[in-house]
């Protein structure tokens, strides 16, 4: 029984899937799921961060931490800042700034939080070993690739904050100003 008192209706796995298949499963699958969140409504910002395997938890964490659990779209892509900007993968550049105005459309997001990661394969393959040698170059690639999306950010929606940070691998973040 739902709150209101009426039975909601059950789907089986495989109908539900059938439908997905078919098309329309989402329209379908919300009818038969009372509460479901729907695509409306307001997040606190908008979180890019680096696809690798080791920092998942740690960006939850994170972010959890600083009280924006459930309060964020999040975006995944390869080098963070760096998949979001560079010319060896443009349609990753085009992935993210249409996700960015989705979530303003949609969620009336008003600040991205950019989250770079220490020892990133990305950096490696795009920009070269060369580029993350050591600690001191590895940081100041980061702050670079970092500050050029932030500016581009703001040129295009200049309402936008934007917030910058670097993780390591232990889970820890520096601010970047």
């Amino acid at each position: 029984m739902n709150c209101l008192g009426h039975s909601t209706p059950r789907l089986s796995r495989r109908t539900a899937l059938s439908a997905i298949a078919l098309g329309g499963g989402a329209s379908l699958l919300s009818s038969f799921m009372p509460g479901v969140a729907r695509a409306s409504g307001h997040a606190e910002a908008l979180l890019l961060t680096c696809m690798d395997y080791r920092l998942v938890d740690d960006v939850t964490r994170y972010m959890d931490a600083r009280g924006l659990t459930n309060k964020y779209d999040h975006v995944i892509l390869a080098g963070a800042s760096l998949g979001a900007l560079n010319d060896k993968f443009p349609t990753w550049n085009e992935v993210f700034w249409t996700h960015i105005d989705l979530a303003v459309q949609l969620h009336e997001v008003h600040r991205v939080i950019i989250i770079d990661h220490k020892d990133c394969g990305a950096y490696k393959l795009v920009l070269g070993e060369a580029s993350v040698k050591d600690a001191d170059t590895e940081l100041k690639t980061h702050v670079k690739q970092l500050y050029a999306l932030r500016s581009q950010i703001v040129t295009r929606h200049p309402h936008m904050e934007v917030e910058l940070g670097l993780m390591a691998l232990d889970g820890t973040v520096t601010q970047i100003v």
